[in-house]
């Protein structure tokens, strides 16, 4: 099996290409500080897995700028401080401020010499518009949460994406899906029979973050540490003509 096998490559975009852990982390802050107690980084990432997966099979049809308002309520509740509604609306804005992650417009930028690139994300379409300007590049589709009505790992969002790729003249088996989360990625496009490759951002640091922990560990096809190890990969395959 090559990278070189696929003419597309699907991918998530919170947490593989957008660093969506230091954007709750920042958008968190104030909120944080009331609490008496410290917390670690990964306490807070938890948390916020947890109330956001809650709300998102609650209500798969809100937007996420919609979503993340109610989850901060949730985390302040549990936290036992004050908040604002302000404050919670402002949070579901926060979006538009989360970075990318160093290596990926230009990885993304390489990649796209060799491959059609789509967006299969938990997202609204005018929140990804920001995360789209840092990623600096054209993705050849899009398909949010907003589009689909439900939220990953619903199977929905890859009958939805299985059901348009047609248009760009690929087919199911031309795709190779790229993504950091088990929970929400792996476990469910293996259950559709796709190819995937594994971009492993949290690969020295224990537990699943942002995520939730996964049903069972899939398997996988391709693993990375970062965007920059899959274009190398790339490379490699290309020099040895594989």
């Amino acid at each position: 099996m090559r990278l070189g096998d696929y003419k597309a490559l699907s991918f998530d975009c919170y947490g593989t290409l957008i660093d969506w852990e230091s954007g709750m982390i920042e958008g968190l802050r104030e909120l944080t500080a009331r609490v008496g107690t410290d917390m670690s980084r990964d306490e807070i990432l938890q948390a916020h897995a947890r109330h956001e997966s809650r709300q998102q099979a609650q209500t798969p049809s809100k937007p996420y700028r919609d979503l993340l308002p109610i989850v901060y309520k949730r985390l302040a509740e549990q936290w036992g401080v004050p908040f604002s509604q302000a404050e919670c609306e402002e949070y579901g804005r926060s979006v538009r401020n989360w970075p990318a992650f160093v290596d990926s417009p230009g990885a993304l930028q390489y990649l796209k010499k060799y491959y059609k690139l789509i967006i299969l994300s938990n997202v609204d379409n005018k929140t990804f518009q920001y995360s789209n300007e840092k990623l600096q590049v054209e993705f050849d589709a899009i398909y949010s949460a907003e589009d689909v009505g439900a939220y990953k790992p619903s199977d929905r969002n890859f009958e939805y994406m299985n059901g348009h790729i047609g248009d760009l003249g690929l087919e199911p088996g031309d795709i190779l899906h790229t993504a950091e989360s088990l929970f929400h990625d792996h476990v469910p496009a293996r259950k559709f029979g796709m190819a995937n490759c594994w971009i492993y951002r949290r690969h020295a640091q224990e537990g699943f973050g942002a995520t939730m922990t996964p049903s069972h560990e899939p398997t996988y096809d391709f693993r990375f540490n970062s965007m920059a190890d899959l274009v190398k990969a790339h490379q490699e395959e290309l020099r040895n003509g594989d």
